[in-house]
């Protein structure tokens, strides 16, 4: 995987060799960029990053211009392979893993953030919690924008809170936000 623009443009992120990961794929990434990049800037903005696997959307989040990410993921080997490649794109000091499950980080996060970014397995037990959850708290900014890759097998399209959702293949990328779109 290579970041698509900004100041890490063409670097490689690589793919912990963990056998659990389902990257967000180059057209579905490309896409979810390029909406937020055509009403907001990540100039200055902290990025959350939940399921983070090898760090492709909080990576590129950084290249865009933000300030930090918070990685989580439960597996040891994804925040270790994180961290490296934080360390090899020269951003270390803006990246800060956490191993853990979404479900407790979500629990007592200690800041809020401007961009939430989840990527959880297609099969994942608890997609809708998660979501209010994280709707319902105070995790996401007030003019935050939540991030959600999910398969057909779950619709938030009708949801209150969802200004976008559109399927790029198998993957549907869908935005929360708690007012417009386009204010």
């Amino acid at each position: 995987m290579r970041i698509i623009t900004g100041k890490l443009k063409g670097r490689n992120i690589p793919i912990p060799n963990t056998g659990k990961l389902r990257p967000t794929s180059d057209r579905a990434k490309e896409a979810l960029f390029g909406i937020i990049a055509a009403r907001r800037y990540f100039d200055s903005t902290t990025v959350l990053d939940l399921f983070a696997g090898s760090g492709n959307l909080g990576f590129e989040a950084l290249s865009r211009g933000s300030k930090q990410v918070v990685f989580v993921d439960q597996e040891p080997e994804h925040i270790k392979q994180i961290e490296k490649t934080a360390a090899d794109l020269d951003v270390e000091n803006q990246v800060y893993g956490v191993t853990t499950s979404v479900e407790h980080y979500l629990e007592n996060p200690d800041r809020q953030f401007d961009f939430i970014f989840a990527d959880p397995p297609y099969d994942y037990f608890n997609m809708e919690n998660m979501v209010n959850t994280i709707l319902d708290s105070e995790v996401l900014h007030p003019d935050g924008w939540f991030v959600l890759e999910h398969d057909k097998g779950h619709d938030f399209s009708a949801h209150e809170k969802c200004t976008h959702s559109r399927a790029y293949g198998r993957t549907i990328v869908t935005i929360f936000k708690h007012s417009d779109l386009d204010d």
